[in-house]
This record gives C-alpha cells, structure tokens and sequence, in this order.
C-alpha cells in the first residue's frame, strides 16, 4: 500500500446519428449517407470537491456528458463539422466539455460501432483501435495436473489492435480499414486453427498469443501501440512490446448509500448496483507456464474479498469511508493487497460504462478499448 493511486472517474453516454465522410473516396462506404449507434466516453481526473461531496463527481461528470452529446442525438453530424469522423468527433466533445468546466480530461474517445473507435489522450493525441474476432481450439501444455486449461478446449477469442494515428506516416495517419487490412492475413491463420499447431504457440496462454501478434504485426506497422487479446469475456491480457498486463472480471451485486450526500439527494438513501469490478495484474511472464499470474488464481485469491461485496450492504463495511464507488475501489485495495500483490489498477463500474478506475502501479492506466 506504500505507492499512491490515482481515481480517474469514468463516464460514457451514447448518441444515435447520421453522417457522411466527405473525404473519403466516393467509392468508400462512409463518403455516402449512413449512421451510426455512437458511444462518447471519458476519464476525467476530478477534484474531490469538484461536484460538491464525495461520491458526486461520477453523476455529474455523466450528466455534462450527456448535456454535450446531445445537440448529436438523432442529428446530422455533418450540420456540427465538416467531416465528422471519430477523431473530429472526440476533438468536438472535447472541447464541448472544457467549455461545460469539466477538469482533468485524461482521455474522451468516440465508438462509432462496438468493433473500432479513436480516444484522444490527455494531450490530445489520437489512437485508433479496432477489434478482431476468432474461433480456435487450444490447450496449456504446463500447467498442473488437473488443470482445466490443460484439456483441448475451444473459445471465441477476441483481438483489439491499437494504434498511435498521430504518428501515420500517410496523409489519413492509421485508420480502421488499415488496422482491417493488418490484421487480416494473421487473422486467417488463426480462425478456426488449433493455436498449439503454429509455430511459437506451444503454449498458447493469452499473454503468448498477444506477444505472438505484437511481434508479428508491429514490423508491418511501426504505429502500433498495443495488443489486447480476450480469451474470455472476462479475462485477457494486455501487451505493448515491453510489459504484459491481465484482467479478471467479475460481477457482484450490492446496496450502498452515500452518507456524504444531501438529505434530499436520491443517493443519501439505500440504493443498490449491479457492479463490474475489473482487476488488473501487472507481473512478469512465466516462460515455462505462458502466463503472468492464472487467471483462476486471480479469482480465488480475490474471493474472500468478493463474497464480503456481493449480495451485501457495502456503505456498513468495516474500514469503508462512505458508499461511494470511488471509496469502494479504495478499500478493495486495501483488502486484497495481501493475497493479490501483483494488483496495479482497480476498474469499478456501478453501471455500465460509469464507475471509477484506481491505478497505482509503474505503468499508466492505458486508453479504454
């Protein structure tokens, strides 16, 4: 507990809207009339006073949110900006919620579909991602006997690829038929392919796989940034060339109430959430294993601390400031750091896309995707 963390507050709001791409050859699909089901979403670095008492901070960063995407909603985005692309998208929103006196934006991105999307940082570089999907069976030669993961199984795997737009070396920079384009032929390698049979998969865990596509994607483009595999919809690994960090998800289910807020405020009484809780694990790789730390192990150190969450009153917990997510993500910490050493970052969603991320560890809290 000795490395301070920071709470980023983490706010999303969707937008349906039309649009075209002028820009774009007449032969491209975007240059003609079509729209898109948007989602804007932003990490902010709040004051603790800024919205009045702790815990208000992530509703009212969500409602200037929803207040700056909605002259957007059900509109013809060209009739805001000329080429109304994700990256022009996020600079508008950006500069709509500046001008709303949000303060420390850290990152605003815009997802025109669930697959591809740009974030902006917080000195307003642009990074593009999009995400890939196959099917393919595998098994883990290492592990112990009796382990599931050492039986040949199967999953829907998911791939993201990231990339630094600013750094393109075209005139468009990197954009998503680009990362399409990379991906592809790696893509048909791994569809339905047993990963063990390729060469450098003998030991397909996810931070292999990730470093297996890093290694082989980044010569080809120089701008890529990070690769992000979802063996599960609850679990991958993240890699950047350098470090391989894990998730494990779960979901928990709880009352709280915020003693902090106003009498007349909904929040002072009992509610309750369907919470998200993502923790993430920054460790070195085990070569002869393949992975960081077993995503199961993840998950059982972390259960005496789970079922203290779900299905509980969180504003009465022992140690607990106050029921908000914020403090929530605190005491989690605080809690698992003896079984889960390896912790470096705590996402806690109370609703979808809404929530708090509470990062401590050596590497930055990387752009959402």
């Amino acid at each position: 507990m000795s490395s301070p963390a920071v709470c980023y507050t983490l706010a999303s709001a969707p937008f349906e809207a039309a649009c075209r791409i002028p820009t774009l050859p007449a032969t491209h699909p975007a240059s003609r009339l079509h729209g898109h089901s948007y989602a804007a979403r932003v990490r902010a670095r709040l004051p603790a006073d800024w919205a009045g008492f702790a815990g208000a901070g992530l509703g009212t960063l969500r409602e200037r949110l929803g207040a700056a995407v909605a002259p957007l909603d059900y509109a013809y985005l060209n009739d805001h900006l000329p080429v109304p692309t994700d990256e022009n998208l996020a600079r508008w929103l950006r500069k709509a919620l500046a001008g709303a006196g949000v303060p420390g934006l850290e990152s605003l991105g815009i997802r025109s579909t669930p697959d591809a999307g740009v974030d902006l940082d917080a000195d307003g570089r642009a990074h593009v991602w999009r995400r890939f999907r196959f099917e393919a069976a595998h098994w883990l030669p290492k592990v112990p006997p009796g382990h599931p993961c050492g039986r040949l199984h199967g999953h829907g795997f998911e791939v993201v690829l990231h990339a630094n737009q600013d750094l393109g070396s075209a005139d468009m920079g990197i954009d998503q038929d680009g990362l399409a384009v990379l991906w592809a032929p790696l893509g048909a390698k791994l569809d339905h392919a047993c990963l063990n049979d390729l060469p450098g998969l003998d030991c397909p865990t996810s931070e292999v796989l990730a470093r297996w596509i890093w290694q082989r994607l980044k010569p080809r483009q120089p701008e890529l940034s990070w690769v992000t595999v979802f063996e599960t919809v609850t679990a991958g690994c993240q890699y950047d060339g350098e470090h391989f960090r894990i998730w494990k998800e779960q979901r928990f289910e709880a009352a709280t109430r915020l003693s902090c807020a106003p009498a007349e405020d909904r929040r002072a009484g009992l509610h309750g959430h369907s919470y998200a809780i993502r923790l993430h694990v920054d460790a070195p790789l085990d070569e002869v294993l393949g992975w960081t730390v077993d995503f199961g192990d993840v998950k059982a150190r972390f259960a005496p601390v789970y079922d203290r969450l779900d299905h509980q009153r969180l504003d009465a917990l022992p140690g607990l400031a106050d029921g908000d997510t914020a403090a929530l993500a605190a005491w989690i910490r605080a809690e698992a750091a003896g079984a889960l050493p390896e912790l470096d970052r705590i996402d806690l969603y109370e609703t979808p896309g809404n929530g708090v991320a509470l990062c401590w560890g050596a590497l930055a809290p990387a752009l959402p995707g």
